[in-house]
């Protein structure tokens, strides 16, 4: 096995790792059993511990899991912002923003991101000291693409939270 081999199952079952973390989590506090709404994050869980994993194997397909990955990422952390504004306790203090908020879990998904970024650059760029990648900063596959998502999919998540209420 060479040494990019190793890297690449290093990083896939980080990925697994943290996926089934917080995946684990998120059915100790949302059973599906209980609210027919926690499914869908049950099933993005899952996809996130046996689908993208499995996909990353294969480098044909990863820049195609990678932005799966990412979206999935992106969706999942606009959620629990949503759902931690929504309860956020009368006295908002920097120990309930931390402690009393999903901001623990929102770090915890990014580490599926960051993953997933050292899996596409692992593929992508043969040598490790590659040149410094030219182009537009928020083109793919720099990382301004995907502030320039975080942005549009927030604002489009929350004009369909205020127009259908």
């Amino acid at each position: 096995m060479t040494q990019k081999q190793n890297i690449r199952i290093l990083l896939i079952l980080g990925l697994v790792f943290g996926s089934l973390g917080g995946w684990l989590l998120h059915l100790r506090i949302h059973p599906p059993a209980k609210v027919a709404i926690n499914l869908l994050p049950f099933i993005a869980g899952m996809v996130n511990i046996i689908i993208i994993p499995a996909l990353f194997f294969s480098a044909a397909a990863t820049p195609y899991v990678y932005v799966v990955n990412g979206m999935l990422v992106i969706i999942g952390a606009i959620t629990m912002a949503h759902v931690s504004l929504w309860h956020l306790p009368p006295s908002v203090t920097l120990q309930t923003i931390f402690v009393g908020t999903l901001l623990a879990d929102i770090f915890l998904l990014f580490t599926n991101f960051f993953f997933g970024k050292a899996l596409f650059e692992l593929e992508l760029f043969k040598a490790i000291d590659a040149q410094v990648r030219k182009g537009r900063f928020f083109r793919y596959p720099n990382m301004g693409y995907w502030g320039v998502h975080a942005i549009a999919l927030t604002a489009v998540y929350a004009a369909g939270h205020l127009l259908w209420r």
